[in-house]
């Protein structure tokens, strides 16, 4: 019980020093969207090979026919599902990120967190909430004015703060504070 009691405290110390963190600027988050994009390209280059692979056997079963396309990413090009598994595909990896850890690998590596006003990691509906009023990033243009929160920080009721280097360590990106498992 004493153990377990400890590991609470720690967890709270740890949300206590993220709510002393200071907000981050605009060109912060500017890096962390532009080292994401990158990201999100490497996943989606994925998720279409693997899209291929599938399109491939299953047309080589019988299941699809392509002659009425040049080849299988013609095919891929023109199907709304391929459309809508990239489209999930892209808001699970940012409401994941940001609700289990409060960083994406791009925020992760421009120290910066996103996080409610104590500390805590954002619930998956303020995730959600976040990424559909964010206007693709446009919506951090808030934040060139000096200690703002961005849109769709006002939106889901949260802030994106920088890390002290400290504070920024592997160990504790997949750290749920405050939270119970």
């Amino acid at each position: 019980m004493a153990k377990q009691n400890k590991k609470k405290n720690q967890e709270l110390n740890l949300a206590e020093q993220y709510q002393g963190c200071k907000r981050a600027s605009f060109w912060r988050r500017l890096g962390a969207y532009i080292i994401d994009l990158f990201t999100i390209g490497f996943v989606i280059a994925f998720a279409t090979a693997l899209a291929l692979l599938v399109v491939n056997i299953v047309a080589k079963l019988g299941g699809i026919d392509l002659s009425l396309y040049q080849d299988s990413s013609d095919y891929l090009g023109h199907s709304m599902w391929f459309l809508a598994y990239i489209s999930l595909l892209i808001i699970a990896f940012f409401i994941y990120f940001w609700s289990c850890s409060g960083q994406t690998i791009g925020m992760k590596l421009v120290q910066l967190r996103v996080q409610n006003s104590d500390g805590s990691n954002i619930s998956m509906t303020q995730a959600a909430i976040r990424l559909a009023t964010s206007a693709f990033g446009l919506g951090s243009f808030m934040a060139l004015l000096k200690d703002r929160n961005a849109f769709q920080d006002l939106w889901a009721e949260c802030e994106v703060v920088v890390l002290p280097k400290s504070l920024n360590t592997w160990a504790l990106f997949k750290k749920v504070e405050g939270k119970e498992k």
